[in-house]
């Protein structure tokens, strides 16, 4: 997994998982063990699956050759609400990216420790012992 900055501005976790490297072999397949690994987690909440794919297409937007598929897990780690700015960082969401021969998996750095940790560990499980 790698840390990066996306666009010289945004902090992103992105790991590359070729999909023989993993038993997950489609989209879906991510998205379940995602919402499972979601659900094992008492003080977070699922709210959803976009479709970014669909979407783009639908709308006839630009979409990266070899791409073939990529949607949203959103989610909420909101153990707290602080202040009201906290809001602007909520929810979080891991993007998975099907690449044909393996899949993109990327998240944005949480303003919390114990979230980047989980999503970290999450992305890492992906992969075959």
């Amino acid at each position: 997994m790698k840390q990066t900055l996306l666009m010289e501005k945004y902090p992103v976790f992105v790991a590359e998982i070729g999909k023989n490297e993993t038993d997950c072999k489609t989209v879906e397949d991510v998205v379940a063990y995602l919402k499972g690994k979601i659900a094992e987690k008492e003080k977070v909440a699922f709210i959803g699956v976009f479709d970014h794919y669909a979407h783009t297409k639908g709308i006839g937007g630009e979409i990266v050759e070899g791409l073939v598929g990529a949607v949203d897990v959103i989610f909420c780690f909101g153990f707290a609400l602080p202040n009201p700015q906290v809001l602007a960082v909520r929810p979080r969401s891991i993007g998975i990216a099907d690449m044909g021969d393996k899949f993109v998996i990327s998240f944005m750095e949480a303003p919390m420790k114990p979230a980047n940790e989980a999503m970290e560990a999450w992305v890492k499980g992906l992969r075959k012992a």
